[in-house]
């Protein structure tokens, strides 16, 4: 397999320009280390790079934490005063209150712009070996044009604007509204028909080009008039429907084990169809929406003894309460699949905690290999479970060398009343609701057990596109066309597929609405950087949740970089500032 090193060296104001103008990127800021010879290393050269910066666009401190932190899904507060303020920027933009200045939104526009440049590059390379005769490029132009429309589609989403360049040489030109919506229908709809549809999931192919058609028609009318009420086409619905009907009766079917599409092995799940390929490909792949949100006191992997969660985003309570709301009396662990999977066994003796505390619990233990701990899936909450170390550092152990599992001690944050690590219903921007034990956490990526080690490498690959969103478009286009039976049948279709677990399968709903089907998408694709979006075509974004009061319509775009726009301030009027800003 190839291997591709990829070293972000980036000059301090390429990024203001590598897509705003006909300035082009250094080449050695890539070092491609590629198998094959020829037209084959032209080829993969000229991809590499673009499907390489991916994972720095969806890093957990760029766009991924972009999305969770603005939405009502994730909060991320300054940690017992020590941890994760960084300027402030998460807690701004959770609140909607961020400026141009505000390095989150930076990031996200300097990795997404640098990813689009190079898209454009390997058009440009592709299309000049599809002159000269090497069919096996073909293919490849079809794809980076299908990456280019997906990287405009996110710039789009964030800052109400796409970038259109066919050539290095060319300065782009910036399209909003319904001139951006068109460019991106033209650009999708000039490969959806001839790009292939057999390759695997890390590489774009027909379903995936046919699933951001359906995202482009479903977001459509926010696309043309970001600030006001969307007006849902009724011709947009069907081109929605028309396309997630052809994924959906195409080779891609839905998981019952829900975690299974989260777990080392994804790779070869037949749900996903897009995903971020980390199987030792690339050797920056990582773990971070593994790792981010899990305590800093656990150990997830007891074979690598230093690693450990980071203490970042937690749940809103808002968020965890529509779970809460949706099932009533039954706890959501045991109504629906989705919300948990118990992996860490603790036997019946042990998991009364009544009188049992740091200080007197050095028996109060369980033995397992350390290849078979597992942490629980899905949203953690109170006392956790995991390998405990002793004052050197080492992980205990019993007398037949498997771990020990104890109650995990809160060392972050317990201070002189030594305690266990606690996730909270509550967390907030409060002294003690950002204590670093606040929150249920998030923990739907397993932790790789083929990588050479937890958190700095991962063989796990991030989804992007999977068929779980696909029948939520399909539904939502149907209900938005007053189907409202159609609807609920692809809704409950999706909850009751999830039954590797029969007695946490979710039961199928009766009825069906907007709120509902809003409530659903919450259920099925949290903790995969959606969120957002969803709430602005719901019109959800101005609602009130935990620390967030604005009301902004304005706000359901970023502002543009205030560095970015400095960089083309030699072209008067060529990137303007999003009203509000």
């Amino acid at each position: 397999m190839k291997t591709i090193r990829l070293r972000i060296l980036v000059p301090t104001a390429a990024f203001l320009l590598a897509f705003l103008s006909c300035t082009n990127l250094d080449e050695q800021i890539l070092d491609e280390s590629l198998t094959g010879t020829g037209q084959a290393e032209i080829v993969s050269g000229s991809i590499a790079p673009v499907y390489g910066m991916l994972r720095q666009v969806w890093l957990h401190t760029v766009n991924f934490g972009l999305q969770e932190v603005a939405s009502d899904e994730g909060i991320l507060p300054y940690r017992g005063g020590t941890d994760w303020f960084d300027g402030g920027k998460f807690i701004a933009v959770h609140q909607h209150l961020m400026t141009p200045s505000n390095s989150l939104v930076g990031d996200a526009w300097r990795f997404i712009t640098l990813t689009l440049s190079r898209a454009v590059a390997a058009e440009e390379q592709l299309r000049l070996e599809v002159e000269n005769g090497n069919n096996n490029a073909q293919n490849p132009l079809y794809e980076m044009i299908a990456m280019k429309a997906y990287l405009n589609m996110l710039a789009m989403d964030n800052w109400g604007l796409v970038f259109r360049k066919d050539a290095s040489d060319q300065q782009s030109i910036i399209l909003r509204r319904q001139e951006a919506f068109d460019y991106l229908e033209s650009e999708l709809l000039s490969v959806v028909n001839v790009i292939g549809n057999s390759s695997g999931p890390g590489r774009m192919n027909k379903f995936a080009v046919e699933a951001l058609l359906a995202r482009l028609y479903l977001n459509a009318a926010v696309y043309r008039d970001p600030y006001g009420t969307p007006d849902f086409r009724s011709e947009d619905m069907d081109k929605v429907i028309q396309y997630t009907t052809n994924i959906i009766n195409g080779p891609y079917s839905l998981s019952p084990e829900y975690f299974a599409l989260f777990n080392d092995d994804n790779n070869t799940n037949p749900e996903i169809i897009f995903s971020l390929d980390q199987r030792g490909v690339l050797q920056t792949e990582h773990s971070r929406w593994q790792y981010w949100s899990i305590s800093g006191d656990l150990t997830p992997r007891p074979e690598f003894p230093n690693t450990r969660g980071t203490d970042a985003v937690a749940a809103t309570p808002d968020f965890i309460q529509t779970w809460v709301d949706a099932y009533g009396d039954v706890d959501p662990a045991e109504a629906d699949a989705r919300f948990f999977q118990e992996n860490t066994l603790i036997p019946e003796n042990l998991r009364d905690l009544t009188g049992v505390n740091p200080t007197n619990d050095a028996d109060h233990y369980y033995c397992v290999d350390a290849e078979e701990f597992e942490i629980n899936r899905g949203f953690l909450r109170g006392v956790i479970w995991g390998p405990r170390k002793d004052e050197s550092g080492n992980i205990l152990t019993c007398e037949d060398g498997k771990i020990r599992v104890y109650p995990v001690i809160n060392r972050r944050s317990s201070g002189a009343n030594i305690r266990y690590v606690d996730h909270t219903f509550q967390v907030d921007f409060t002294n003690e609701g950002s204590l670093h034990n606040t929150g249920h956490r998030f923990s739907k990526y397993q932790f790789s057990r083929t990588a050479p080690n937890c958190c700095t490498n991962s063989s796990v690959d991030i989804v992007l596109i999977r068929l779980g969103e696909i029948y939520l478009m399909r539904a939502e286009a149907k209900l938005r066309k007053g189907d409202n039976t159609a609807a609920l049948a692809d809704v409950n279709t999706l909850r009751t597929s999830r039954n590797a677990r029969p007695a946490q399968t979710p039961a199928p709903l009766s009825a069906i609405d907007l709120d509902i089907l809003f409530r659903e998408s919450g259920f099925e694709l949290y903790w995969e950087g959606l969120r957002r979006v969803y709430q602005i075509r719901y019109g959800k974004y101005e609602d009130s949740w935990t620390e967030k009061t604005d009301s902004d319509p304005n706000k359901r775009l970023f502002p543009i970089p205030q560095r970015a726009i400095d960089g083309a301030s030699n072209e008067e009027g060529f990137l303007v500032q999003n009203p509000g800003y």
